[in-house]
């Protein structure tokens, strides 16, 4: 049996997943593929004026019906029927200005977003020059986040472009201090100590600055020494912070302190439980996740789905649990770049979460007859759709992984409604 066929439509039936062979505009459905749930859906199909449609054999739970079942009667009347397409074309239009509404929020987010990439860029250029404008620039921008994160509504994380080969260390750094506050926010911190966990997590890796910019980007395995110098990064940047007399101490501990584990494994010192600060625990758990999913070798690199799953299994004795704990219910089972199996057998990449309704974020279908530009961003709650599974990018057909564009660099950054 083939994967998909053609039947006429009156072989349809409740549990097929068709795929109807018309532009997106000339249908009152919001896809062009989907599973027939209703009588009613299939009238509708019937009422387009096509004779033949196309049935994905694999993703249907019941076959079509044969060619000498099939029955002509419709089961709605027509009066009916017009006003049941009516209705869903009003629904999917109101659903369309709900997307441009999705996508003007989600660009606003990315403009702030690329506001703070640019600040980043720019302070960590003024850090050996003039570090003193370099970190009164950092608290702005880490004051600036703050102030949103405390004073919105309905925060929700968002999924930003990808980085630059150049860039990775702004994107890396700004992504672990935006996580780490929003981690600590779920703690119940007050406001010093998340601006100042965040403002440790922005210059974590300042001391890679240090290091020469060859042996960073090094192909082949380092050599014991290669490699005992770079885990020095962390005191050559509490060496650079000590530059500018006005970065805060308390901050300084996550800076010399952010690759350290509980158990005494980590570096440079080879710290034990109660001698690392918890926001250097906290920075540590948020560092990890994010290298797991980024590490300097792309093939390496593990999707964010498998990357919280590897730091619960793995790193229970040496990192913070509650921090680890934290994370993952903040970023939801499937996190933002997560590419997912949908179970109307359609694949999607998560785009945001909705830290109120973690298992229900707003997803980009694909649809090989919906515009690429036009593709519905959906929440789950609204469509009925469940996540059956998470699923490597490489996974994907090449024509699916070129219209959802999964993210080689999975940045994070949020937006929400300010409070009155």
């Amino acid at each position: 049996m083939s994967k998909s066929c053609k039947i006429r439509v009156t072989q349809l039936q409740i549990g097929n997943f068709v795929r109807l062979p018309v532009s997106w505009k000339d249908h009152p459905f919001l896809f062009n593929s989907f599973r027939i749930k209703q009588e009613a859906q299939i009238e509708l199909i019937k009422n387009l004026g096509i004779e033949f449609v196309f049935v994905d054999l694999e993703k249907s739970s019941t076959p079509p019906l044969a060619k000498d079942a099939v029955s002509e009667t419709p089961t709605q009347k027509g009066a009916d029927l017009t006003a049941l397409t009516v209705e869903m074309n009003k629904d999917k239009l109101e659903r369309i200005e709900h997307l441009k509404k999705l996508r003007r929020d989600l660009q606003k987010t990315e403009q702030q977003f690329d506001r703070s990439i640019a600040m980043m860029r720019s302070l960590i250029t003024k850090l050996r020059n003039r570090p003193l404008n370099a970190i009164n620039d950092a608290k702005e921008l880490i004051h600036n986040i703050t102030d949103q994160l405390l004073n919105s509504e309905n925060l929700v994380l968002h999924l930003m472009g990808d980085a630059k080969d150049s860039e990775g260390i702004y994107y890396h750094s700004l992504n672990v201090a935006v996580l780490s506050m929003l981690v600590a926010k779920e703690l119940g911190w007050e406001r010093d100590g998340i601006e100042a966990v965040g403002l440790g997590a922005l210059f974590h890796d300042t001391g890679k600055l240090k290091i020469p910019t060859q042996l960073m980007r090094k192909k082949t395995p380092l050599t014991p020494p290669e490699a005992n110098f770079i885990k020095q990064h962390p005191t050559m940047g509490v060496d650079l912070l000590k530059l500018a007399d006005n970065f805060p101490t308390d901050a300084i501990s996550i800076v010399r302190d952010h690759h350290e584990y509980l158990d005494g494994s980590g570096y440079p010192k080879g710290l034990k439980g109660d001698a690392i600060s918890v926001p250097a625990q906290l920075v540590a758990a948020v560092n990890l996740y994010d290298q797991l999913c980024h590490p300097e070798g792309a093939e390496k690199a593990r999707t964010p789905y498998a990357a919280l799953g590897y730091l619960y299994k793995n790193f229970k004795d040496k990192l913070n649990n509650e921090a680890i704990g934290k994370l993952i219910k903040m970023l939801g089972i499937y996190p933002p770049g997560s590419v997912v199996e949908l179970s109307s057998g359609q694949f999607a990449m998560v785009m945001a979460v909705n830290l109120d309704k973690i298992l229900l974020p707003r997803i980009l279908v694909y649809d090989a007859l919906v515009p690429k530009e036009q593709a519905p961003i959906v929440d789950l709650e609204t469509e009925g759709l469940t996540i059956v599974r998470c699923i490597s990018p490489a996974a994907l057909p090449e024509k699916i992984f070129k219209y959802l564009s999964p993210r080689e660099r999975v940045s994070y950054f949020f937006g929400g409604n300010q409070k009155a």
